[in-house]
């Protein structure tokens, strides 16, 4: 579990994804601002069920200073093969530095489990986020009707070993 004041908040914990989770993470998902419109069939329906929370390395950043941990955001990072599979920052948390926190985050447990690439298949609107904390552009995935209509940036973190 790491901490770190943000620049508005109180202490910011990250600590694992418990099943207990799952309703308050797919909700995060739903409920995102990056994927209304034209995007909103992308999450529609979408579940991150205990069953995804125990098969993969999910964590929460969680307001340390609120009863019951208030989700900020989250991510989920599968290891074979390497991709960083979900990245969400509650829409009321964007701009305080936790997707950032996440991301640093992300790299700590890759290097762990001896990673040295993360790939990660990008929303559109999330691409100059993932340029800002240092993913390299590295291809386009294509569309794929009818759950994802449009072609989706690809980025690749490179790890560095310590």
């Amino acid at each position: 579990m790491s901490s770190r004041p943000s620049r508005n908040r109180q202490p910011i914990m990250i600590r694992r994804a418990v099943a207990r989770d799952a309703k308050r993470l797919t909700r995060l998902v739903r409920n995102s601002s990056a994927y209304e419109g034209k995007y909103a069939s992308a999450v529609a329906g979408y579940r991150v069920g205990p069953d995804y929370i125990e098969a993969h390395r999910a964590f929460v950043a969680v307001d340390a200073d609120e009863r019951g941990g208030l989700v900020l955001g989250f991510y989920s990072l599968v290891l074979d093969p390497p991709e960083l599979d979900l990245l969400f920052v509650a829409d009321e948390a964007q701009g305080q530095g936790i997707g950032r926190l996440l991301v640093a985050h992300m790299q700590s447990e890759a290097r762990a489990a001896g990673l040295d690439r993360v790939m990660v298949v990008s929303h559109r609107p999330a691409e100059d986020f993932y340029h800002r904390v240092g993913a390299v552009r590295t291809g386009t995935a294509r569309a794929n009707p009818p759950a994802v209509p449009w072609d989706r940036p690809e980025f690749e973190f490179r790890i560095p070993s310590e």
